[in-house]
């Protein structure tokens, strides 16, 4: 079985470019990232842990925690963190699991079962499904799963409007229509009356009898 939306993600302990961690532990009370590489050196992985690092600002504003995970050992890690930096610009301050045994890959069924148990021999291509984003609550549920192919670099733009959309519909009864962007009219849901939409939201639009749009709810 595949992991869904609103499955508890698997914890796990695991090393890090930062020491070992405790997965659940490490998530505490906030929210958190976790995008997957099939190997460290590999160009597209290159330029996007440089892009989630000039981005480690915005995800910290809104209580997300990042992390990645390449199928190397952490050692190599460090090798890698310098040609990013050289490529990009940019430091990457955020911890980079190892995962040479495989563990994590199959536990997220990125990999298979009998995909072996030691990274080493393996190609990229061996590990082309360990490209995966996994958008994790603070209740530990997984809140998105995006999976991207080897040559399309991940838009981590849209993840942050995505996380906006998750955060902000677990507070209120709305939800967010094609495209919306952070301060656009959102959807009020269909679980919420016409008078307690006007108790919570005040003016609504009705579009059609199931679709209302009402400006954004403040956080």
């Amino acid at each position: 079985m595949s992991l869904r939306i609103n499955d508890t993600a698997p914890d796990f302990t695991a090393e890090t470019t930062q020491g070992t961690i405790n997965f659940h532990e490490w998530i505490g009370d906030d929210w958190a990232v976790l995008f997957s590489h099939p190997k460290n050196f590999t160009p597209v992985c290159t330029t996007e842990l440089g892009t989630m690092a000039g981005l480690e600002g915005e995800f910290k504003k809104r209580n997300v925690k990042i992390i990645g995970i390449s199928v190397d050992p952490v050692e190599s890690h460090g090798k890698w963190q310098d040609d990013i930096k050289k490529a990009t610009g940019q430091s990457v301050n955020y911890p980079l699991i190892g995962d040479k045994d495989l563990k994590v890959a199959k536990l997220y069924e990125m990999l298979p079962a009998g995909a072996g148990e030691t990274s080493e021999g393996r190609t990229p291509a061996d590990n082309a499904t360990v490209r995966s984003v996994y958008v994790i609550g603070p209740d530990k549920k997984i809140k998105l799963v995006l999976t991207y192919p080897m040559t399309t670099g991940r838009n981590f733009d849209e993840i942050l409007r995505a996380i906006d959309s998750i955060q902000l519909t677990a507070k209120h009864q709305v939800a967010t229509p094609a495209n919306w962007k952070q301060g656009e009219d959102v959807i009020i849901t269909a679980a919420v009356s016409n008078e307690d939409a006007v108790k919570r939201f005040g003016a609504f639009e009705t579009i059609l009898p199931y679709l209302r749009k009402t400006k954004q709810p403040s956080a």
